[in-house]
C-alpha cells in the first residue's frame, strides 16, 4: 500500500548519500519543517523536536520527499504544474531559525520511491504525495561474476577522465559501486532531465552503464571542442525554496 510523505518539489534532482542544503522562506515549506522537528523555540524539548543545534540524529525526525519538478516552478504557489514521478527522501540532519523566520537545513538523501498519486485530504499547505518503494537501494547487488567491479573502475576512471578536462577537482572516487554512480549522478555536469534519468536507472549497473557512456561522450566532445554543457558546473548550493 502507498504511504503518505511530505513533498518538498525543487528544480534539481537529490540522490541517495548526497547532502542537500536548503533555505527555507515560503510559508508553506516553513509549516513543512515545523511539522517535521516540531516547536524550534527555546522551550522546545525531546518530546516536542529540536532544540536550536541539536542534531536531527538524536530526535524523532521523519524525512520528506524531494522530487524533480517537471514542468513550472519551485517558487509561488500555482506556479507547479508537473512533477517527476520517481524522487528520493531527505533525512533532516541539521535546523537552524534566522531571526526573520526561515530554516536552514541540511538533508541526506535516503531511499527512492515512485509517486503514485497526492493525498487531496492531507490539509496542508504543502502536498503530501502517496508513494511506494522504487528499485534495490535495499538490495545488496550480486556481483558474483566481477562485472559491477570491472563496470564501477571503468566508470571510476571515465569520472577522472572527465574531471580533469573540466579542470575540477574532488575527493577520489568511492569504492563502492552504487555509492560511485550516484556520486557521479549528482557530480557530473548534467540537466534536470539527465540526472532524473539516472535516479531512474533500475539498479547500479543499468546506472553506471549509462554513465559510462555519457562520461566518454561528453569527455570527448570537451576535449574536441574545448567547451563544457551549457548548464552550472555542480557546486551544491544551498537551494532557496
Amino acid at each position: 500500500m502507498p504511504q503518505r510523505l511530505p513533498l518538498f518539489p525543487l528544480g534539481s534532482v537529490l540522490f541517495p548519500g548526497l547532502v542537500l542544503p536548503l533555505n527555507v522562506f515560503e510559508p508553506r515549506y516553513r509549516v513543512l519543517v515545523q511539522d517535521l522537528v516540531g516547536d524550534l523555540g527555546d522551550d522546545a524539548g525531546p518530546d516536542t523536536g529540536l532544540a536550536p543545534g541539536e542534531d536531527a540524529e538524536d530526535a524523532d525526525v521523519r524525512g520528506f520527499g524531494v522530487v524533480a519538478i517537471k514542468s513550472g516552478h519551485e517558487v509561488g504557489t500555482g506556479n507547479l504544474q508537473a512533477l517527476h514521478t520517481v524522487g528520493c527522501v531527505a533525512l533532516v540532519r541539521e535546523v537552524s531559525e534566522t531571526e526573520d523566520g526561515r530554516y536552514e537545513i541540511v538533508t541526506v538523501g535516503a531511499s527512492r520511491f515512485r509517486l503514485v498519486g497526492i493525498d487531496e485530504s492531507a490539509g496542508t499547505p504543502y502536498l503530501t504525495g502517496l508513494v511506494e518503494p522504487f528499485g534495490d537501494d535495499d538490495v545488496e547487488d550480486d556481483d558474483s561474476d566481477g562485472r559491477l567491479t570491472v563496470l564501477a573502475d571503468a566508470v571510476s576512471r571515465s569520472f577522472d577522465e572527465y574531471r580533469d578536462v573540466l579542470d575540477i577537482g574532488g575527493a577520489e572516487a568511492p569504492d563502492d559501486p552504487r555509492v560511485l554512480s550516484y556520486l557521479v549522478a549528482a557530480a557530473a555536469v548534467l540537466d534536470v532531465d539527465q540526472r532524473q534519468r539516472l535516479l531512474e536507472a533500475p539498479d547500479t549497473v543499468a546506472r553506471l552503464q549509462a554513465e559510462l557512456e555519457l562520461l566518454r561522450r561528453e569527455t570527448s566532445l570537451i576535449s574536441t571542442f574545448g567547451a563544457v554543457p551549457a548548464t552550472e558546473l555542480p557546486v551544491w548550493p544551498v537551494n532557496s525554496n
